[in-house]
């Protein structure tokens, strides 16, 4: 990833971070900020599993990353009271590594796999007796002494989380049985997190500088959190500590954060398409090699965000910059750039 992203946008967690997300990360269903459809369909569906004594179905939550797949899965165990083991899809390199996992797992409990799209194919096989009869098929012996042994596993709810669903081969997509898509936080979700995060933390925030830290997260909540994190330094060491809108705006200026929650690689990546290809469209390879970074990173960390707000578009032909990233950027767009027709006019 480029050195342009840093830590306070990357919705992967840094190491170093992740005492710092647990900490924020909420524990129950009430805590729970956003996502209203997913958690009212969650709550049903753990409550009828209550009611009955079984698990909970099994789980497949989509969605861009840094969006909470991780913590619904850690709420689901607590509000079944129960374990939650966590592992993800490139961690699980052999069927052994998951034959270890799934024998371990107690009655009950919740396997969350991140990145489930990556799983070994071999692996991915081995899953499918495990979610549909909680048993796995042990071979012994090889050649014509070979024989297969039914081992049965404890009931297990597997909670699987990915940002590429159409990745997933068919087999395995069937046989979850709640499907949820996560998408981006509108502001005001936002502004709750951040308000119940600097209260964990002991910041002093004001409303408008909930605000203004919200409105540059990119409708993300871990990206909030970050945000909020470098703005509590700079109120430290700057503003005697209270986060208010000035401050907040003067520190997030600081990091490189724009009013629209775009960083550095996010307007080197408009400003390429704009200024090498006249905005598009154009293959994202090509843009990728124009400012020397990574396709998937600039497909799975920059574009969702850029599509969602309008900023550019998928094309057969490639990807186009449209009118209102023209005016973000305070450039006049080409008579052909896509967007509200007449906004320049």
């Amino acid at each position: 990833m480029s050195a342009d992203r840093g830590q306070a946008l990357s919705p992967t967690a840094a190491p170093d971070e992740a005492q710092f997300e647990r900490q924020l990360r909420p524990q129950s269903f009430t805590e729970y900020v956003g996502q209203d459809q997913a958690v009212a369909s969650l709550r049903v569906s753990v409550e009828a599993a209550r009611q009955r004594g079984e698990c909970v179905d099994h789980v497949l939550l989509y969605g861009p990353p840094g969006l909470g797949k991780t913590t619904l899965a850690g709420i689901l165990a607590n509000e079944m009271s129960t374990n939650l083991v966590t592992t993800s899809g490139p961690a699980i390199e052999r069927g052994g590594d998951l034959m270890g996992i799934l024998t371990n797992l107690g009655d009950g409990d919740v396997l969350f796999i991140d990145e489930i799209h990556r799983l070994a194919r071999v692996v991915e096989e081995l899953l499918y007796p495990a979610m549909e009869d909680f048993a796995v098929n042990l071979v012994m012996d090889k050649g014509i002494h070979a024989r297969s042994i039914k081992h049965r596993l404890n009931r297990f709810t597997l909670v699987g989380a990915t940002t590429r669903p159409g990745m997933l081969s068919a087999p395995l997509r069937e046989r979850f049985g709640i499907f949820h898509h996560l998408d981006f936080y509108g502001d005001p979700d936002l502004v709750r997190i951040v308000v119940r995060s600097a209260s964990i933390l002991g910041a002093p925030i004001d409303p408008a500088g909930a605000g203004e830290i919200a409105r540059r997260s990119r409708g993300t909540p871990r990206i909030v959190n970050r945000l909020l994190r470098r703005v509590r330094d700079y109120a430290q060491v700057k503003a005697g500590g209270e986060i208010t809108e000035s401050v907040a705006h003067a520190a997030l200026d600081l990091e490189g954060v724009d009013t629209r929650g775009l960083d550095r690689l996010d307007r080197r990546f408009l400003l390429a398409i704009v200024d090498h290809y006249g905005g598009g469209p154009v293959g994202i390879e090509a843009v990728a090699a124009t400012i020397n970074d990574d396709g998937e990173t600039l497909s799975e960390m920059v574009e969702p965000y850029l599509l969602k707000i309008g900023f550019i578009q998928r094309t057969p032909a490639g990807r186009r910059v449209t009118r209102d990233a023209y005016a973000h950027l305070g450039k006049q767009p080409p008579a052909g750039a896509p967007g509200q027709v007449g906004l320049f006019e």
